[in-house]
């Protein structure tokens, strides 16, 4: 808590992949994720859930179904200066009030969202679900310009720049003093076999999916499933599984003829051997990982500063 995130980064005890920086586009996923790392929590010691800050429309809606997920014990709401369009979060609005993917008292049945996996989802028909028991603090802030949407987001895509550079950070060589640039460190090589792909957020032709795996920003990820290459290409997954993440890393080139990745990521040899997949998300590695590479002669490739906007 104390301090900004980057300057103290830990390796997670339960971490997935989600590939996004909003969950608009896919909110199924996104409670399916929730539901997979809370299923780590063993109640061995207190836990702080800290929610987005998407609280309209289907956001808080969304948040409603975190809420029955979840079961929180307490619940912290902090109201934004002249904005009163949110209700109290009290225990019985949540009872009443239908979620995005889940049904409140007033509906005659609880639709459940993964029958095989939702456990804590159950609800037949016409069983009325007990008012779920927390307390909820209500905190209204004084400060000026509170919850200012616009500002957030920038704020929030700079913090997210600067925990990639702290974690691309742990690349670097303490002993030398220098900062390396990422063409002179060794990457791994990793066979086309040997490991499944993914991208994430959006759909991308077979035949064009190495240019967009070349120079990304990839998750390392775990799948139960054994990888089983049948041709020469790449191992092309046709859902997006949720997973293990086990760390992230940068593509920094592929091989088409030796048919292997070429891959810089700090995560440690011994949990390098149970990746078997690579997830790519649309998170963009920072422009000055890009732009500020020294020694580089010439144009810098991904990068132009000619770039037509009518297109």
């Amino acid at each position: 808590l104390p301090g900004p995130p980057f300057t103290h980064q830990q390796t997670p005890r339960k971490m997935v992949y989600y590939g996004q920086t909003s969950c608009e586009q896919d909110t199924e996923r996104y409670l399916d994720v929730m539901k997979y790392v809370f299923s780590c929590y063993k109640k061995e010691v207190p836990l702080i859930i800290n929610t987005m800050g998407w609280v309209k429309g289907e956001g808080l809606l969304l948040l409603i179904d975190i809420i029955r997920l979840l079961s929180p014990s307490h619940i912290v709401q902090m109201d934004v200066c002249d904005w009163k369009a949110m209700a109290p979060l009290t225990p019985e609005h949540i009872h009443l009030r239908a979620g995005l993917h889940t049904k409140g008292k007033q509906q005659p049945k609880c639709k459940q969202l993964d029958v095989d996996a939702a456990e804590s989802w159950k609800c037949s028909e016409g069983e009325d679900a007990s008012v779920p028991q927390y307390k909820l603090l209500y905190v209204h802030p004084e400060f000026p310009r509170a919850g200012v949407a616009g500002e957030a987001r920038v704020h929030s895509g700079i913090l997210r720049d600067m925990s990639i550079l702290g974690y691309l950070g742990h690349l670097q060589y303490p002993d030398i003093g220098a900062v390396l640039p990422l063409r002179s460190l060794v990457p791994y090589q990793v066979s086309f076999s040997a490991v499944a792909l993914r991208v994430i957020h959006t759909d991308v032709a077979p035949t064009n999916i190495m240019y967009a795996v070349n120079a990304s920003w990839i998750g390392l990820c775990c799948i139960p499933d054994e990888v089983r290459c049948q041709t020469n290409g790449p191992v092309l997954l046709t859902q997006t599984p949720v997973c293990d993440c086990l760390g992230f890393g940068i593509v920094r080139g592929v091989d088409m003829e030796k048919k292997l990745y070429h891959i810089l990521t700090p995560v440690p040899p011994e949990n390098l051997r149970l990746v078997n997949c690579l997830l790519l998300g649309n998170i963009a590695i920072p422009n000055c990982v890009l732009v500020n590479q020294q020694g580089i002669e010439g144009e810098i490739p991904y990068v132009t500063s000619d770039y037509n906007y009518s297109i």
